[in-house]
């Protein structure tokens, strides 16, 4: 790179770079751009009877969520890392496994079990001789059910975070801490959760916005929120502006959210003060305290994973021989080139992207880079309304033109493809893949570049000899998780797909709206057996995360 280009400020990399941000952050721009425009009385409407339910019910559903999750995550995280006891090697991997559960699925299963017709309730009025509405059952589909729902599936988030940031904590921290005096519940409160609240906060994150995008959980109980008004707005009383208006509003909730937290730590500072990290010696437990560790870490996965999916599996056994069909397979060969599609693109962008920041580390392309990790926080809701009117207003111009000039009608080239639903997934899903081969590069150091570049290496051969070849972990992660969550997307995909193609989270719940519980477990096991590998990765991952660790291992191995 020569020193012409540094001074001039202009790079072709960077150019593109702005090229493609600009073009993800069109559905964003058009969803904000929609208060300028009148809807009528629709509004007004919306105004005077719904909205308010649609804003108590999200702001509900973000706080009750957010409650459990952080008392599942970080106990869990906690007890898994610092102490020893039966099954805890185990429950440390085991603790991911419902974030291969969809929430729309464990809503379906436990609707299936828990619901007036379900096995617990016939049990029940067999037992004790009981008529439905002589006893109390709670209610499964309800606001309380979806927080309880959501909260299974989505903790893993805060115990994957929180536990890479107590394994990354020098232990030498917390013995001062028991040498002032504190007791390992005190150095808990006191110096490990202040230590890792950037990473538990990054958690919370994530579940809120995973909270506030869900769409099959909320509909399939009743819940009004935001995401299901924007459906009925756009599909009952068929204005699009004022679905995009609700998008807005919705929007904005979740903007307003991420610069509170960023002005809530705007002072707080937490650092290790050691750079000396002592080997974690996990403390064995017994008695009531073991006991009492091993329940707090078995309920999760237990509630979480195992029972849906044994549910699952039962139903699947039962009706497979139904449902598993032609049909079937193209379900899954239509949902696995899907994700393929979308995981490869967004792992290229990725790369793209994120090599460009290191190639010119300026204000520019930080701040490019920290905008198209916002589209994570968007709902796939929202995506596919921000998308589904730029592409529907190019149609019509088009076609317009075509019949004005040549007399000829191209009808929808873009809205309502695949091509639609890709670029979605990719303004979804893009900062997945680009936080990871971010990561990744992060830890090349900066000579590897120096001494390609003394080689007489380009920019675009660096890349592709020297940093892919060393990013091969990072390219596997970044491709299997964004492929993953394409695959159990569900809003997006319902609202953009093409007619007549449908995938295994469409099936799944189409399935689960006509009752057809059953049926639906086959597409949805084939989500759950999928979303599986990403875990067993994660977990990997997290086990190696410690500083030292490498040293630690080689002097293990030096050890007669």
């Amino acid at each position: 790179m020569s020193a012409a280009i540094h001074r001039s400020g202009f790079h072709p990399w960077l150019l593109a770079l702005v090229l493609v941000s600009a073009l993800l952050a069109i559905p964003v721009i058009c969803i904000l751009a929609s208060v300028l425009i009148s809807s009528g009385d629709v509004w007004s409407h919306l105004f005077e009877t719904v909205l308010a339910s649609y804003v108590l019910n999200s702001l509900t559903l973000v706080v009750g969520v957010g409650f459990l999750v952080l008392s599942l995550g970080i106990i869990p995280a906690w007890l898994i890392t610092m102490y020893r006891f039966p099954g805890s090697k185990l429950l440390g991997w085991a603790l991911l496994l419902p974030m291969a559960i969809p929430a729309y699925i464990i809503a379906y299963t436990y609707t299936g079990l828990l619901d007036v017709a379900g096995p617990l309730q016939m049990i029940l009025r067999d037992t004790f001789d009981w008529q439905y509405g002589e006893y109390w059952f709670p209610e499964v589909r309800s606001l309380g059910g979806a927080i309880v729902m959501l909260s299974l599936v989505l903790y893993p988030y805060v115990y994957l975070l929180s536990r890479a940031a107590f394994i990354e904590q020098s232990l030498c921290v917390l013995e001062v801490s028991r040498t002032l005096g504190c007791g390992p519940f005190r150095s808990f409160l006191k110096v490990a959760i202040p230590l890792a609240r950037p990473a538990i906060i990054a958690g919370l994150s994530l579940v809120m916005m995973e909270t506030l995008a869900d769409y099959g959980t909320v509909q399939y109980f009743g819940v009004a929120t935001f995401t299901t008004g924007i459906f009925r707005t756009w599909f009952g009383l068929g204005s699009s502006v004022a679905a995009a208006q609700l998008a807005a509003v919705l929007l904005m909730f979740i903007m307003l959210a991420v610069l509170l937290e960023a002005w809530s730590r705007r002072q707080a500072r937490y650092h290790h003060t050691s750079g000396r990290y002592s080997k974690l010696v996990q403390s064995p437990i017994r008695g009531w305290p073991m006991l009492l560790a091993t329940v707090a870490c078995l309920l999760p996965v237990v509630f979480g994973f195992i029972i849906p999916a044994v549910q699952l599996l039962v139903w699947s056994l039962q009706t497979w021989t139904d449902v598993v069909d032609r049909d079937f397979f193209t379900l899954i060969r239509h949902s696995v080139e899907l994700a393929g599609i979308a995981s490869a693109t967004a792992l290229i962008l990725a790369l793209f992207i994120a090599y460009g920041k290191r190639l010119l580390p300026s204000t520019l392309t930080r701040f490019t880079v920290r905008f198209l990790g916002m589209g994570y926080a968007v709902p796939g809701t929202v995506i596919a309304v921000g998308v589904l009117i730029p592409f529907a207003w190019l149609d019509n111009s088009i076609d317009a033109w075509m019949r004005e000039h040549l007399d000829i009608s191209t009808g929808l080239l873009l809205s309502g493809s695949l091509f639609a639903l890709v670029f979605a997934y990719l303004v979804r899903f893009l900062p997945v893949s680009l936080n990871t081969i971010d990561a990744g590069l992060a830890k090349i150091r900066p000579s590897m570049d120096e001494a390609g570049r003394s080689m007489g290496l380009g920019a675009g051969t660096l890349l592709r000899k020297v940093h892919i070849p060393m990013l091969r972990g990072s390219i596997l992660t970044a491709m299997l998780l964004v492929f993953v969550d394409v695959l159990k997307e569900l809003p997006a995909t319902l609202i953009l797909r093409p007619f007549n193609f449908n995938t295994l989270a469409i099936q799944t719940y189409e399935l689960a709206n006509e009752e057809r519980l059953a049926d639906a477990a086959n597409p949805a096991l084939a989500i759950v057996l999928v979303g599986i590998i990403p875990v067993i990765i994660l977990s990997r991952s997290i086990s190696r995360s410690r500083p030292g660790h490498d040293q630690e291992h080689n002097r293990d191995l030096s050890r007669p």
